[in-house]
């Protein structure tokens, strides 16, 4: 893939992670869904407004008949035209309790966008780190095949003045070649995690610089455990389907009940061969209640109720989860520091060792094998401690993840954050295309795309 303009240049994980937020497709679709969740509104509100029809019709009737020895040939032709309105004035509250069951769902629907956002954010989180990582490692692999290098150029020139054997020299081109298909595999890897990073971020990693504090978490696991139990979007999403299922019971239970209307009609009809025509209206109100629909609506209050159980079972297992991963979290995150602190013990003692092993060796109390030995438990040591390194970061903001504060909004990235309410704020009154806020909500879905 080519890169973009400006790929080459140093890149924050803070400037990865606003790419990674305006790039992300998963995001748009999870943004549109909220749009669909936010017209449910719409659509209950429009239960309460009045609903008006206009019908037309053109009809010609022709017939023959004989009476009384004459024959009588019909062929009328008429045209009719009405409207009809309809109002609903009252319904034990089955309409409004779908309104507040479809905000319910608006908001639980915004919940489930901010925890997408997280997934993406640790996402790219992960493909940062990840470059860095196999970047590292393609580097100490070069190294360390440079350094093989000479110490068999020197394994030959000592081999060639009988200071060693052929089995020295041949153990050191052993390792050369074991070291080159190590870096081949180094090479690959950075190469996969490269396309990592292009599929959530969208283009091409340039110097990565890593930030000089990882997040504060400070607080503790007790302290987390309880911000996630009140912050973190999949409990507060849990929370709201079990209110909007508390809410549908309700409204299968009004649906049981009579339900008022205001109906008015006006119309107008013309004999189109005799000009002769007529008007009509009417108004008056009507009330209607079930007796026996085959069991439907007891049904659907008792699925209604079966969602709600559903919903608040949901609901104590999300938050378990959420808490377990907290717990898990940080048992990771101090399992990574653990082994970053042991890493740079084992580089340091690896590298003394290294270097007494290989003095040790030009004085001839040493073998070319006991060197190799040695720079390969220097070469895992720093291995070891890039992967540490790696893995503390990312464990940090696995945390932040766990607790429900990685979000654009949290991190303060530097990027126009969507707001959910935006378009919210337009439909829910279900405006018509006629009226302003109708037009400004069609400029808004001509910028999204949509017309």
């Amino acid at each position: 893939m080519t890169a973009l303009p400006g790929a080459a240049k140093s890149e924050t994980l803070g400037q990865t992670l606003a790419w990674a937020y305006e790039y992300s497709g998963l995001l748009e679709q999870n943004r549109a869904l909220l749009r669909a969740a936010d017209e449910d509104v719409a659509q209950a509100v429009a239960g309460l407004r009045p609903i008006i029809n206009w019908t037309a019709d053109i009809t010609r009737d022709f017939g023959k008949a004989r009476a009384n020895n004459l024959i009588n040939t019909n062929r009328d032709v008429t045209f009719s035209t009405g409207v009809t309105l309809e109002l609903l004035l009252f319904d034990f509250g089955q309409t409004r309790f779908q309104i507040d069951a479809a905000k319910e769902t608006v908001l639980a629907t915004r919940e489930a966008l901010r925890s997408i956002e997280q997934q993406v954010l640790l996402r790219a989180v992960a493909a940062f780190y990840d470059v860095q990582r196999n970047r590292q490692f393609v580097s100490l692999r070069q190294n360390n095949l440079r350094l093989l290098r000479q110490e068999l150029r020197a394994a030959r020139d000592r081999f060639e003045v009988g200071e060693v054997t052929r089995t020295d020299v041949a153990q050191a081109e052993a390792r050369v070649a074991s070291t080159q298909g190590e870096l081949a595999q180094a090479q690959g890897n950075l190469a996969q995690a490269i396309e990592e990073y292009i599929a959530v971020v969208g283009r091409e990693p340039g110097t990565l610089q890593s930030p000089r504090q990882l997040p504060n978490l400070s607080g503790g696991i007790e302290t987390s455990k309880n911000i996630a139990v009140r912050n973190h979007p999949d409990i507060l999403e849990a929370q709201r389907r079990v209110a909007a299922a508390d809410l549908t019971i309700l409204a299968a239970d009004a649906a049981m009940k009579p339900r008022f209307t205001a109906q008015g009609t006006l119309g107008i009809s013309e004999e189109l061969d005799t000009s002769d025509y007529g008007r009509s209206g009417s108004f008056g109100l009507n009330m209607r209640a079930p007796i026996y629909q085959g069991g439907l609506l007891s049904s659907a209050k008792r699925q209604a109720q079966a969602q709600r159980d559903a919903a608040r079972g949901n609901l104590h297992v999300v938050r378990r989860a959420v808490v377990q991963d907290v717990g898990n979290a940080f048992a990771i995150l101090q399992s990574a520091r653990v082994v970053r602190e042991a890493s740079q013990e084992q580089v340091r003692a690896a590298q003394v060792a290294f270097r007494g092993v290989r003095e040790e060796a030009t004085l001839g109390a040493r073998t070319t094998l006991d060197v190799l030995n040695a720079e390969q438990e220097l070469l895992d040591a720093r291995s070891t401690l890039i992967s540490a390194d790696v893995d503390v970061a990312i464990a940090a903001y696995q945390v932040l993840s766990a607790i429900g504060q990685l979000t654009a909004k949290d991190l303060n990235l530097n990027v126009q954050t969507y707001d959910p309410a935006a378009y919210y704020n337009l439909v829910k009154d279900a405006p018509v295309p006629l009226s302003r806020q109708g037009q400004q909500l069609d400029r808004v879905l001509k910028s999204l795309g949509r017309q």
